[in-house]
């Protein structure tokens, strides 16, 4: 028995209105809820990005019904991939650089995949990668 992927994957942002922003507009994904000063959550096909603010989820646990969350926390930059197409990723480039972000690093991998690396307001490590990178289709 093995999980069936990924549903959910999360970062930390200290301010989380900036991370807002670019998530949703240079990003262009779909904010599914958010608690000011805590959290804002995002769809990203059809898994969920989660962005949290580490202060808080790190000291206060939060009630949900009967039960209490586990704390969220990390310090540091962390790192998330987003899946695109190859036929995608200059438009990608295109757009992130109209929108003023750095593009880190662009990468064609010896065993196939090619990845655009930068970051968001927070410092963490985003790459937009294209599925072949893990032998995927």
């Amino acid at each position: 028995m093995q999980p069936e992927g990924v549903l959910e994957s999360c970062l930390y942002a200290e301010d989380l209105g900036a991370a807002e922003a670019f998530y949703t507009e240079v990003l262009g994904l779909e904010r599914f809820a958010s608690e000011p000063g805590r959290h804002v959550f995002f769809r990203c096909g059809s898994g969920m990005v989660l962005l949290f603010q580490p202060e808080v989820t790190g000291a206060r646990r939060a009630q949900v019904g009967e039960s209490l969350l586990p704390l969220h926390g990390a310090s540091g930059s962390g790192h998330l991939a987003f899946r695109v197409s190859v036929e995608a990723l200059p438009g990608w480039r295109s757009r992130l650089e109209a929108a003023g972000v750095e593009i880190e690093s662009e990468i064609t991998w010896p065993h196939g995949g090619r990845s655009l690396y930068f970051r968001d307001p927070a410092g963490n490590s985003l790459e937009l990668a294209t599925p072949d990178l893990w032998g995927l289709s």
